[in-house]
């Protein structure tokens, strides 16, 4: 009986991490070269929409993936657009690199938008997504809520943006902030899909990295990060050297997922704050050993 339970286990781990997607930056490609022959192709790979980084940087970045034989998932930050021409001229760019495909249409940081667009759902409705080649739009969503915007905001904001989608007939992922505590994570998941929502969900993790920066990136993303949940993650806020890497996070989250029918399609999505090397070979090597 253990033996079986172990092997349904692997099975499930082996199935969450199978087609995981990675994150990385528009100043990234280094590093995805340094990578790329341990992720396996097909691969989505978002490409950040930040404030330091521009128009160039990002098509080159999307370009990059694509190139090395990924799907780019280019970031689309509404608040950061200063008119719908900055838009168009985004996604006519992203498409001469063939990489419209697949987009993560977000917020973004600023308090104040720069332009038109107040939120993601203000881009999604507008219908232009669609005359640029986009088939999937992968849309924010925050298990443990979000430090600036109210749980009801955020619930409204999600079933706009997945009616719009469906009634534009695009495709959608939801696809989450990172989380260190797979509680809230599965009731999220619970009410995600009693809203209707039969998406594929997308969990955020970090993949392997220091644990002061896990720390940082957990402030400053309004992310809980006291001791009971991170011991549950695997470090602990008494020892802040080494590093830490999501392998307690990944087996706890495919059990739950595996025995909650309600659960559908989750896969993971790695914020890759160690580098894109470390976290592509951790997943290879988890998959390797669930095998």
């Amino acid at each position: 009986m253990a033996h079986t339970t172990s092997t349904r286990n692997a099975a499930a781990e082996r199935e969450l991490v199978s087609g995981f997607s990675l994150e990385m930056t528009g100043k990234d490609v280094p590093g995805l070269i340094e990578a790329k022959d341990s992720i396996p192709q097909g691969t989505k790979i978002n490409v950040t929409f930040l404030g330091n980084e521009d128009l160039e940087m990002r098509v080159a970045a999307s370009k990059a993936v694509r190139d090395m034989g990924f799907i780019p998932v280019p970031h689309i930050s509404a608040r950061r657009l200063s008119s719908q021409a900055q838009l168009e001229e985004f996604l006519s760019r992203l498409q001469d690199v063939d990489a419209t495909e697949s987009v993560f249409v977000v917020g973004g940081d600023p308090a104040v938008p720069e332009g038109p667009y107040e939120g993601a759902y203000d881009v999604i409705r507008t219908g232009i997504l669609a005359d640029y080649g986009v088939k999937e739009v992968s849309i924010a969503g925050y298990p443990e809520g979000h430090p600036d915007i109210s749980d009801e905001v955020l619930w409204r904001s999600l079933d706009e943006k997945a009616v719009s989608l469906r009634e534009q007939n695009i495709g959608t992922t939801v696809l989450t902030q990172f989380s260190f505590d797979t509680d809230p994570v599965m009731t999220w998941i619970d009410q995600v899909r009693a809203r209707g929502i039969d998406s594929t969900i997308r969990i955020g993790t970090p993949g392997p990295a220091g644990i002061k920066r896990l720390l940082g990136f957990a402030r400053r993303f309004g992310i809980g990060a006291n001791a009971m949940i991170v011991k549950k993650y695997g470090f602990s806020l008494t020892n802040l050297m080494g590093t830490a890497g999501p392998d307690r996070f990944v087996s706890d989250l495919a059990s739950l997922v595996s025995e909650d029918p309600a659960a559908g399609k989750v896969s993971l999505h790695f914020y890759t704050f160690g580098g894109l090397l470390a976290t592509s070979e951790w997943a290879r090597d988890y998959l390797g050993a669930q095998s």
